[in-house]
């Protein structure tokens, strides 16, 4: 397994990390995803650790907790090999405290994760998104309080938009407080608007991304073909409602894409897309989710080779749009000399 910095961080990741929406399957949104109890999940994690994923990310709302604990249980005895991320700040319940990332709601969510994960600290903690209620330098000072308590190790975000995320990182370097290593994002052939404004700032922040979702919900799986009906089997079916949208000619020529390169390659669309990803910038790990192990393991699989420069950038072509304002004068040209390394850099690998 290949590890890699997280940011600036100093934490090597694994370039793949286990995505546990799978485990606990309660609720329609997660039970579609996935139902594996304690037994099941022991031996996901049985073949990930084998395979060097060591990277466990899960969320106190998945599943309503049954997520974190179902980990929790399947890593008994071992937690040493393992690391952790968890991300709070979502409702949980009902009343006003529930949500949020008040000094009162993150405290409490924190407590209540490490009961559920049985452990005395979680290695990446990530907002699941932002709270425009609560001042950052509030939440700032509750999440570097958590470090100083051992509680966290690290900190990240998760959903936040660009100008949100660099507010938070100047506060934290303003006021000397632990600043995000972590963003969190949906990042896929299907959904590449990630590139317009986070990549460069974690470019310019030294903040790693780790990817959710690398397969666009489901539909870069290799099932959902051009003039195809959508397989009965996809999750798809139950929680479309929930994905990011994608126009169907966009997402079928990348599917053509994907699968002429796999043919090429001998590889599979989901290894293709994945490895795709791992060649793009400030990626620092990409999650996979599985929920029996033929599809973990053939995500594992994605690892160990490399596109060649031809073929990314064919599947760059198949799945490029033009970014809004104010972006897109800079991959057209006009603004290119003007802009600061870190967008040249993220200009450049767009093509």
């Amino acid at each position: 397994m290949e590890y890699r910095y997280l940011g600036r961080s100093g934490l090597k990741v694994p370039a793949l990390g286990f995505g546990c929406g799978t485990f606990g399957g309660q609720g329609p949104l997660f039970s579609a995803w996935g139902t594996s109890g304690v037994a099941h999940a022991r031996r996901m994690i049985d073949i990930c650790l084998d395979a060097g994923v060591t990277l466990f990310d899960t969320a106190d709302v998945y599943s309503d907790g049954a997520s974190e604990s179902v980990l929790g249980e399947a890593l008994a005895g071992r937690r040493g090999q393992a690391l952790i991320s968890t991300k709070v700040g979502l409702r949980t319940g009902e009343g006003p405290w529930a949500a949020g990332s008040s000094r009162l709601h993150l405290t409490a969510a924190v407590e209540a994760s490490l009961r559920r994960l049985k452990t005395g600290h979680v290695d990446l903690l990530q907002l699941h998104a932002f709270d425009a209620h609560t001042p950052v330098e509030q939440v700032l000072k509750v999440l570097d309080d958590l470090v100083r308590a051992g509680k966290v190790r690290y900190i990240g975000a998760s959903n936040f938009s660009g100008w949100q995320l660099m507010k938070s990182l100047a506060a934290a370097d303003r006021l000397g407080l632990e600043r995000y290593v972590a963003n969190q994002a949906y990042y896929s052939l299907a959904g590449r608007d990630f590139e317009w404004e986070l990549m460069p700032l974690g470019l310019d922040q030294g903040v790693g991304t780790l990817v959710w979702s690398p397969l666009a919900w489901g539909r870069l799986t290799g099932k959902i073909r051009r003039g195809q009906p959508m397989p009965e089997g996809s999750r798809l079916h139950e929680t479309a409602q929930f994905a990011p949208p994608v126009p169907d000619e966009r997402l079928f020529a990348v599917v053509d894409a994907l699968h002429e390169v796999a043919e090429e390659t001998g590889r599979t669309v989901p290894q293709v897309a994945i490895n795709w990803l791992l060649q793009r910038p400030t990626v620092a790990s990409v999650l996979i989710g599985a929920r029996d192990e033929a599809q973990l393991q053939q995500n594992l699989g994605a690892i160990g080779w490399t596109l060649t420069d031809a073929q990314q950038r064919r599947l760059d072509d198949a799945s490029a749009v033009m970014p809004p304002y104010p972006y897109y004068p800079y991959w057209n040209g006009q603004f290119t000399e003007l802009a600061p390394p870190a967008v040249r850099s993220s200009v450049q690998m767009h093509g």
